[in-house]
């Protein structure tokens, strides 16, 4: 009924699974005493995902006058003061409601070290497998009644591909994987009736019942965690969500030109405006977190005319709109966004007129939720090749986007557990800063 399952993709997550045994499990529990605390005033996020380590020094942090300026000119935006690019004007018109975080450094210029460094705050760890921001917000959701109202729609949603995984958390918090924005979930579908769809649940419930201790029973809880997950899409009466042609409630139609605004149609039509437009319409049925991603950023070589020709156009149509559309709706406020990727990209322009991989000083752009908008914070010296001015870190990073969706992540409200080598694990560090001049 729900398909074939990737075996390696499993394996690795039920292995993960038995590695962390018990404290993983005290990590939930301890987690669930304090839920009444971190589930307030929780938000949405919205992850915009940029594949390939983008060149922020063409986007959020402009050198003109510098040899390392490029061929773009820097543009006004609607925050006094603050300019980007010439060519996102749709996500300049939205900066009363968004900020740049000018003076990210981090660690990794490797692609996958930075792609998991993003997604989980930590570096890749052999003996832990830390959990991701969304499944972090997964788990939140899990605990407030309210939000289990829409537990037949998974809480972390990736569309197009998966950056972050649930670590010690389990299956059950992994991400929701959606190929194709605007079609449905592959296998969501049951070849058999209602009635014979139940009975199959239940004679895999009592299968899996039979799996009890050990290692054993920690891949079965992983196994029944993946199928539960796909068993109440199957059944969902929600899976009108992913119609990209009307709203939720299954009949009144999307307007086309806001979905031209977007890119999810017409001559513009491409799959990030499409995964946009899917990302509002799952936060408004109550996702905890969405991922969505731009792939193509990783430019060694002819980066000028491939970003103002591909990259930003789609970039900014969907960017733009989606910021656009959230606050129009009123859902702004309870959505947080960030855009960021695996790393930036070099200050220097190499000989092939691109850029390399830099970890060591970048951008990042956040808004909506408790965020405020309109800031640059931060800065980069006048080549773009050092934080200069109030250098943030990955988990400084990760403190102010869970307090901007309402969460606190300090000491005294945020369980921590002694992981499987007796090290404690808080959300953002043991002792958590956020950028005041961003989040209160």
């Amino acid at each position: 009924m729900f398909g074939t399952t990737d075996r390696r993709h499993f394996l690795k997550h039920t292995a993960a699974g038995a590695a962390v045994g018990l404290p993983g499990l005290s990590f939930l529990s301890e987690l669930r005493a304090k839920a009444p605390e971190m589930k307030k005033k929780q938000k949405s996020l919205i992850i915009l995902w940029m594949s390939g380590g983008p060149t922020t020094i063409d986007l959020w942090d402009m050198k003109p006058g510098s040899p390392n300026g490029g061929d773009h000119r820097p543009k006004a935006t609607a925050a006094s003061g603050v300019q980007i690019t010439e060519h996102l004007p749709k996500v300049a018109s939205q900066f009363k409601n968004l900020s740049i975080i000018r003076s990210l450094s981090t660690s990794e210029g490797d692609h996958a070290r930075g792609t998991y460094l993003m997604n989980h705050g930590r570096r890749p760890d052999p003996l832990i497998p830390f959990p991701s921001m969304g499944s972090v917000l997964a788990y939140y959701q899990g605990m407030d009644v309210e939000a289990m109202k829409s537990a037949d729609l998974p809480a972390f949603i990736s569309v197009g591909g998966t950056r972050g995984d649930a670590g010690f958390l389990g299956m059950k918090y992994a991400p929701f994987t959606v190929q194709n924005a605007g079609q449905p979930p592959e296998n969501v579908s049951s070849p058999v009736d209602e009635g014979r769809t139940a009975r199959r649940a239940a004679l895999f419930n009592r299968l899996e019942g039979g799996f009890t201790s050990g290692v054993q029973m920690d891949a079965a809880r992983a196994h029944k965690e993946v199928y539960e997950k796909a068993l109440n899409m199957v059944v969902s009466s929600r899976k009108e969500v992913f119609n990209l042609e009307t709203e939720l409630d299954g009949k009144t139609k999307i307007d086309p030109k806001l979905k031209d605004e977007y890119g999810a149609t017409g001559t513009g039509n491409n799959a990030f405006g499409r995964s946009a437009l899917l990302a509002r319409k799952l936060v408004e049925a109550g996702t905890a977190c969405v991922q969505i991603e731009l792939g193509g950023w990783d430019m060694h070589q002819n980066i000028f005319p491939t970003l103002a020709n591909q990259r930003l156009p789609v970039l900014d149509k969907a960017m733009g709109t989606l910021v656009k559309d959230l606050d129009q709706r009123g859902k702004l406020k309870d959505t947080v966004i960030v855009w960021m990727g695996d790393f930036g990209r070099t200050p220097r322009i190499n000989q092939n007129a691109g850029r390399d991989h830099y970890p060591r000083a970048w951008s990042v752009v956040v808004g909506g939720g408790s965020i405020k908008g309109g800031v640059a914070y931060g800065a980069t010296d006048k080549d773009g090749t050092e934080a200069a001015d109030n250098k943030v870190g990955i988990l400084e990073l990760y403190a102010t986007i869970y307090r901007g969706l309402g969460i606190d992540p300090t000491p005294e409200t945020n369980a921590s557990v002694r992981d499987n080598i007796g090290r404690p694990y808080y959300i953002a560090g043991d002792k958590p800063e956020w950028i005041k001049d961003l989040v209160s």
